[in-house]
């Protein structure tokens, strides 16, 4: 971490937000364009105070895969790919008429609605202070963007990978039905494998752990919760290979 993060209160000076498609909807439309608003706001005060962000948005607001029945599952997780390009291209076109530069690089070649991806091109325009913001997920089928995240996240050795949901963290079972249910301040990939946590898919969690990642799981209810986590504080729940001392210190 540099100098310069450290007297910012930057903890995590390159980051990747994994962004849940239905977190961005409204019961009307398939954006919600105030909560889109506030979401890009919030990356540009973390690009503003220095740190590298990169999206992945998910396209479940707009269509996933198993919802196409008895369509061949090839064509369905493709539609699902191009339902992340929408999103992407939104979240530009926010971040962008809010001064902040951005760009969306595609695992498929989709120009000129999006770059095609490439490590190095990324890693650029993050040192120009450019948001990137990668669609498809991985580019193919069977995979969903939650293990594009990762993906990208390994390839971009991003400090940290902050996955914003429309619920505030794990829990020991699903609270909208378990009034016992409580959160779980930490946890590891394993614990995550063995329980059979759905929160993150299987292929995503086998991923982290083996590439050693850190995922921050956290509500999109405050937009500015992002930014919390860029500062270290203790929100939502944090996953990693194993107990580190400072998940021992936010549990």
């Amino acid at each position: 971490m540099s100098d310069m993060s450290e007297k910012s209160g930057i903890r995590y000076k390159r980051i990747l937000l994994k962004l849940s498609g239905e977190a961005l909807s409204a019961e009307d439309s398939i954006l919600d364009f105030d909560i889109l608003t506030r979401v890009a706001a919030a990356i540009k005060k973390a690009v503003d105070r220095g740190v590298e962000v990169s999206v992945v948005i998910g396209g479940g607001n707009i269509w996933r895969g198993r919802e196409g029945g008895k369509m061949d599952r090839t064509r369905a997780d493709h539609m699902g790919m191009v339902a992340t390009v929408i999103n992407s291209i939104a979240l530009q076109d926010t971040l962008i008429s809010l001064g902040t530069d951005a760009r969306v690089l595609s695992a498929v070649k989709i120009e000129p609605f999006a770059e095609f991806y490439s490590k190095e091109k990324a890693l650029t325009y993050l040192a120009e202070g450019k948001v990137v913001i990668f669609s498809c997920g991985t580019g193919n089928p069977y995979f969903s963007t939650d293990t594009g995240a990762v993906l990208r996240g390994a390839q971009l050795e991003v400090d940290a990978l902050l996955f914003a949901k429309n619920i505030d963290g794990i829990y020991t079972a699903d609270p909208r039905v378990d009034k016992c249910a409580r959160k779980i301040e930490a946890i590891t990939y394993d614990e995550i494998l063995e329980r059979h946590i759905a929160v993150i898919d299987t292929a995503a969690t086998a991923f982290a752990l083996e590439n050693d990642l850190k995922i921050f799981l956290f509500g999109l209810d405050d937009p500015d919760n992002i930014l919390r986590v860029i500062e270290g504080q203790a929100i939502g729940t944090v996953v990693s290979r194993k107990y580190a001392q400072e998940n021992h210190m936010r549990g």
